[in-house]
């Protein structure tokens, strides 16, 4: 079994200066690949050189709409630069987040719609942090046409009528460990309607730690239980989630 970890935080402190042996604790449980997730100047800093240290790892450069306050013309200009390396496969993670509000809600629009139109002129996929702010979400990828280069929807956590209105914009939706709880039923819906081609797992570590290791510290390794959770809810294998998801993620990547 290989697993694809599509959305994971290695670059963090709570790996710093383990990150190897974290990497070798994701390979004994399939978990081969990973993408590793920027959000500010510091942290995509930390996705970039993990890509470059590990052949396996790549990452996912942006500012994080809690980070969007910071957003300047400086962090722009690095941005795109850092977007044209081989080893960056996405834009983001990129959305809004009116949950914690750190940055105001305007400006959490604003950079999140210029960093759309970033990932459009130089067509790369977008990952997307969407909480407590769907409809806004929605309307703002739908107006970026999003389709013409493609994202995903990160750590899912909507009902199936969402989870609809974003496969409808040619959608990538990706599930973490929240999947694996017994309390979470519009996400047990979700996961059974999403059509193959567009299924994608991952930790989001050090965040959302999977049963069976709910309430301890999440890694990439747990990709595994997320994958187990999919398979159980759909009725699956593990080996041909693990299988459908390292495919869709090679696709959405550009890794094929």
């Amino acid at each position: 079994m290989e697993i694809f970890d599509s959305h994971t935080h290695l670059n963090d402190t709570p790996y710093a200066g383990e990150e190897a042996a974290y990497v070798a604790n994701a390979a004994a449980l399939g978990v081969t690949e990973m993408a590793i997730v920027g959000s500010d100047t510091e942290l995509n800093a930390g996705a970039m050189a993990l890509a470059a240290r590990f052949s396996n790892l790549y990452a996912i450069v942006g500012w994080h709409p809690e980070s969007s306050k910071d957003y300047t013309k400086a962090a722009e200009d690095l941005l795109i630069t850092q977007l044209a390396d081989a080893k960056t496969v996405a834009l983001g993670e990129i959305g809004l987040d009116y949950h914690w509000d750190t940055s105001p809600r305007e400006i959490q629009r604003r950079v999140f719609r210029r960093q759309l139109a970033i990932a459009r002129d130089l067509h790369i996929p977008v990952s997307i942090h969407s909480r407590d702010a769907f409809e806004d979400t929605y309307d703002i990828l739908k107006a970026a046409h999003l389709e013409d280069f493609g994202g995903i929807m990160h750590s899912f956590t909507g009902d199936g009528e969402w989870a609809q209105k974003f496969l409808d914009l040619g959608m990538y939706v990706s599930f973490s460990g929240i999947v694996s709880f017994k309390n979470a039923p519009e996400e047990h819906e979700s996961v059974r309607l999403i059509p193959e081609d567009r299924l994608l797992v991952e930790t989001d570590a050090p965040y959302l730690t999977p049963v069976p290791y709910r309430g301890k510290p999440n890694q990439p390794a747990y990709t595994r239980y997320v994958v187990e959770a999919v398979a159980k809810w759909r009725e699956d294998t593990p080996e041909h989630i693990a299988a459908i998801t390292r495919a869709n993620a090679h696709r959405i990547f550009n890794l094929l």
